[in-house]
Protein backbone atom coordinates (compact mmCIF):
# COMPACT_ATOMS: atom_id res chain seq x y z
CA UNK A 1 0.00 0.00 0.00
CA UNK A 2 1.17 3.59 -0.94
CA UNK A 3 0.44 6.62 0.95
CA UNK A 4 0.41 10.13 -1.35
CA UNK A 5 0.82 13.11 0.28
CA UNK A 6 0.87 16.57 -2.21
CA UNK A 7 0.66 20.11 -1.37
CA UNK A 8 1.94 23.20 -3.27
CA UNK A 9 4.59 25.95 -2.33
CA UNK A 10 2.91 28.99 -1.99
CA UNK A 11 3.27 32.30 -0.02
CA UNK A 12 0.79 33.34 2.66
CA UNK A 13 -0.96 35.60 0.39
CA UNK A 14 -1.82 32.51 -2.02
CA UNK A 15 1.02 33.71 -4.76
CA UNK A 16 3.94 31.45 -5.85
CA UNK A 17 7.07 31.47 -3.54
CA UNK A 18 9.42 33.79 -5.57
CA UNK A 19 12.33 31.02 -4.57
CA UNK A 20 13.83 27.80 -4.50
CA UNK A 21 12.58 24.96 -1.71
CA UNK A 22 13.62 21.75 -0.06
CA UNK A 23 10.39 19.83 0.49
CA UNK A 24 10.67 17.03 3.46
CA UNK A 25 7.58 14.92 4.44
CA UNK A 26 7.50 12.49 7.61
CA UNK A 27 5.03 10.08 8.33
CA UNK A 28 5.53 9.19 12.21
CA UNK A 29 2.68 6.10 13.53
CA UNK A 30 1.74 5.83 16.65
CA UNK A 31 4.35 5.77 19.62
CA UNK A 32 4.83 2.62 21.81
CA UNK A 33 7.52 1.06 24.50
CA UNK A 34 9.53 -1.29 22.71
CA UNK A 35 11.90 -3.91 24.28
CA UNK A 36 15.12 -4.67 22.59
CA UNK A 37 16.90 -7.57 23.29
CA UNK A 38 20.28 -8.66 22.58
CA UNK A 39 21.17 -12.47 22.09
CA UNK A 40 23.92 -14.40 23.16
CA UNK A 41 25.39 -17.84 22.33
CA UNK A 42 26.07 -19.81 25.18
CA UNK A 43 27.03 -23.62 24.86
CA UNK A 44 26.07 -23.55 21.18
CA UNK A 45 22.59 -21.81 21.82
CA UNK A 46 21.35 -18.81 21.62
CA UNK A 47 19.85 -17.13 24.70
CA UNK A 48 18.71 -13.62 25.55
CA UNK A 49 20.86 -11.61 27.06
CA UNK A 50 21.57 -7.62 27.72
CA UNK A 51 17.77 -5.83 26.97
CA UNK A 52 16.86 -2.12 26.77
CA UNK A 53 13.50 -0.78 27.15
CA UNK A 54 12.38 2.57 24.82
CA UNK A 55 9.84 4.90 25.63
CA UNK A 56 7.56 6.61 22.88
CA UNK A 57 9.51 5.11 20.21
CA UNK A 58 7.31 5.47 16.53
CA UNK A 59 5.66 1.85 15.45
CA UNK A 60 6.48 3.52 12.15
CA UNK A 61 8.58 6.28 10.64
CA UNK A 62 9.35 7.02 7.31
CA UNK A 63 11.12 10.24 5.58
CA UNK A 64 11.18 11.50 1.90
CA UNK A 65 12.70 14.79 0.82
CA UNK A 66 13.33 16.33 -2.28
CA UNK A 67 17.55 15.90 -1.72
CA UNK A 68 19.67 13.68 0.62
CA UNK A 69 18.84 15.47 4.11
CA UNK A 70 22.68 16.14 4.56
CA UNK A 71 22.85 18.71 1.71
CA UNK A 72 19.78 20.48 2.72
CA UNK A 73 20.34 21.43 6.39
CA UNK A 74 23.35 20.88 9.08
CA UNK A 75 23.27 18.14 11.50
CA UNK A 76 21.54 20.32 14.51
CA UNK A 77 18.73 20.96 11.97
CA UNK A 78 18.51 17.56 11.71
CA UNK A 79 18.52 16.60 14.73
CA UNK A 80 16.13 19.36 16.39
CA UNK A 81 13.73 18.26 13.19
CA UNK A 82 14.43 14.31 13.56
CA UNK A 83 15.35 14.29 9.60
CA UNK A 84 16.70 10.90 9.26
CA UNK A 85 17.01 7.38 10.96
CA UNK A 86 20.07 8.37 12.39
CA UNK A 87 18.43 11.33 14.14
CA UNK A 88 15.40 9.96 15.78
CA UNK A 89 15.24 10.86 19.60
CA UNK A 90 14.86 7.33 20.93
CA UNK A 91 14.66 7.54 25.26
CA UNK A 92 15.64 4.57 27.03
CA UNK A 93 14.04 3.87 30.63
CA UNK A 94 16.51 4.34 33.09
CA UNK A 95 20.08 5.07 33.51
CA UNK A 96 22.17 3.59 30.44
CA UNK A 97 25.57 3.68 30.01
CA UNK A 98 25.53 5.99 26.36
CA UNK A 99 27.94 3.61 24.19
CA UNK A 100 25.05 1.08 25.34
CA UNK A 101 21.81 3.20 24.68
CA UNK A 102 24.00 3.98 20.92
CA UNK A 103 23.98 0.12 20.15
CA UNK A 104 20.41 -0.72 21.18
CA UNK A 105 18.66 2.40 19.42
CA UNK A 106 21.17 1.36 16.45
CA UNK A 107 19.53 -2.00 16.73
CA UNK A 108 15.94 -0.85 16.90
CA UNK A 109 16.10 1.12 13.80
CA UNK A 110 18.21 -1.60 12.25
CA UNK A 111 15.28 -4.24 13.12
CA UNK A 112 12.48 -1.72 11.85
CA UNK A 113 13.82 -0.88 9.27
CA UNK A 114 14.44 -4.64 7.58
CA UNK A 115 10.80 -5.25 8.85
CA UNK A 116 9.67 -2.18 6.45
CA UNK A 117 8.82 -0.08 8.94
CA UNK A 118 11.08 2.41 9.18
CA UNK A 119 12.17 4.00 5.58
CA UNK A 120 14.03 7.01 4.12
CA UNK A 121 13.36 8.14 0.40
CA UNK A 122 16.34 11.02 0.45
CA UNK A 123 15.01 11.63 -3.48
CA UNK A 124 11.47 10.59 -2.74
CA UNK A 125 10.09 14.10 -3.21
CA UNK A 126 9.33 15.63 -6.59
CA UNK A 127 9.23 19.19 -7.54
CA UNK A 128 7.38 20.69 -10.50
CA UNK A 129 8.27 23.89 -11.38
CA UNK A 130 9.13 24.84 -7.44
CA UNK A 131 4.98 24.60 -6.72
CA UNK A 132 3.62 21.44 -6.86
CA UNK A 133 5.38 18.68 -4.78
CA UNK A 134 4.41 15.26 -3.63
CA UNK A 135 5.93 11.97 -1.96
CA UNK A 136 4.95 8.26 -2.25
CA UNK A 137 5.08 6.67 0.66
CA UNK A 138 5.06 2.45 1.36
CA UNK A 139 2.76 1.05 3.92
CA UNK A 140 3.44 -2.50 4.58
CA UNK A 141 0.80 -4.59 5.65
CA UNK A 142 2.16 -5.19 9.02
CA UNK A 143 1.78 -1.62 9.80
CA UNK A 144 0.42 -0.61 13.11
CA UNK A 145 -3.30 0.79 13.07
CA UNK A 146 -4.20 3.94 14.44
CA UNK A 147 -3.33 7.74 14.12
CA UNK A 148 -0.56 8.58 12.16
CA UNK A 149 1.35 12.49 11.85
CA UNK A 150 2.03 13.78 8.57
CA UNK A 151 4.80 16.76 8.55
CA UNK A 152 6.15 18.66 5.60
CA UNK A 153 8.58 21.23 6.17
CA UNK A 154 9.58 23.93 3.46
CA UNK A 155 13.49 24.30 3.87
CA UNK A 156 15.48 27.08 2.27
CA UNK A 157 19.01 27.77 2.34
CA UNK A 158 19.55 25.31 5.25
CA UNK A 159 16.37 26.69 7.52
CA UNK A 160 13.07 25.42 7.93
CA UNK A 161 11.03 28.41 7.05
CA UNK A 162 7.25 26.85 6.93
CA UNK A 163 5.60 23.64 8.28
CA UNK A 164 2.67 22.45 8.29
CA UNK A 165 1.18 18.91 9.64
CA UNK A 166 -1.88 16.66 9.76
CA UNK A 167 -2.94 13.31 10.92
CA UNK A 168 -3.55 10.24 8.92
CA UNK A 169 -5.87 7.49 9.99
CA UNK A 170 -4.33 3.85 9.04
CA UNK A 171 -6.53 0.90 9.34
CA UNK A 172 -7.34 -2.40 7.72
CA UNK A 173 -10.33 -3.22 6.06
CA UNK A 174 -11.80 -5.91 4.59
CA UNK A 175 -10.81 -10.30 5.52
CA UNK A 176 -7.16 -8.56 6.67
CA UNK A 177 -8.85 -6.42 9.31
CA UNK A 178 -11.25 -9.53 10.36
CA UNK A 179 -8.08 -11.91 10.64
CA UNK A 180 -6.16 -8.76 12.97
CA UNK A 181 -9.51 -8.61 14.77
CA UNK A 182 -9.72 -12.49 15.17
CA UNK A 183 -6.39 -12.44 16.35
CA UNK A 184 -6.52 -9.72 18.93
CA UNK A 185 -9.59 -11.43 20.20
CA UNK A 186 -8.96 -14.66 20.52
CA UNK A 187 -5.17 -14.91 20.57
CA UNK A 188 -5.33 -18.20 21.94
CA UNK A 189 -7.66 -19.67 19.11
CA UNK A 190 -5.65 -17.90 16.64
CA UNK A 191 -2.90 -19.41 17.62
CA UNK A 192 -3.81 -23.24 17.89
CA UNK A 193 -5.18 -22.80 14.36
CA UNK A 194 -2.02 -21.27 12.87
CA UNK A 195 -0.25 -24.04 14.51
CA UNK A 196 -2.94 -26.28 12.38
CA UNK A 197 -2.63 -24.82 9.68
CA UNK A 198 1.22 -25.47 9.81
CA UNK A 199 0.85 -28.99 10.55
CA UNK A 200 -1.57 -29.35 7.73
CA UNK A 201 0.71 -27.44 5.36
CA UNK A 202 3.50 -29.58 6.25
CA UNK A 203 1.48 -32.76 5.40
CA UNK A 204 0.39 -31.86 2.18
CA UNK A 205 3.67 -30.94 1.06
CA UNK A 206 4.91 -34.23 2.11
CA UNK A 207 2.20 -36.44 0.18
CA UNK A 208 3.33 -34.15 -2.29
CA UNK A 209 6.89 -34.98 -2.90
CA UNK A 210 5.75 -38.56 -2.20
CA UNK A 211 3.68 -39.05 -5.18
CA UNK A 212 6.32 -37.52 -7.45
Amino acid sequence: TELLLFGAILNPDGTRAARDYDIVVMLKGPTQSIVVREKAKVAGVWINADSTEFRSAPSYYAIASSRPISEIVDDKTAAIYELGLSWLQLSPIGAIDPEEQVRFSKGLVDLNERGGLYREEMRGVSVKEQVLYQARIFLPSSVPIGTYTAETLAISNGRVVASASSEVTVRKLGFERAIANFAEDQSVLYGLLAVLVSVMMGWIAGRLFALV
